[in-house]
């Protein structure tokens, strides 16, 4: 499966550019980033997996049991 890359400037171009990032983000900077609720922006990230990016969710201890999502490494 090919990915197709989101329009730059973009909201879903900002999502996948903050997942790229080393330290990922949790559903509440993405919400923040985006102004989408967040159902809205889970969809986003169901999206992109159907896209074929490798989305994944780890909890963090540091982000008081929030789950940070980003880009599998070496899916980018």
């Amino acid at each position: 499966m090919t990915r197709s890359r989101p329009r730059a400037g973009s909201k879903l171009g900002l999502v996948l550019g903050l997942l790229e990032t080393p330290e990922g983000a949790t559903l509440a900077e993405l919400v923040e980033a985006t102004g989408w609720l967040p159902h809205t922006t889970r969809a986003a990230l169901t999206g992109l997996r159907k896209r074929g990016f490798a989305v994944v969710g780890e909890k963090a201890e540091a982000s008081a049991g929030a789950s940070i999502y980003r880009i599998r490494s070496g899916e980018a």
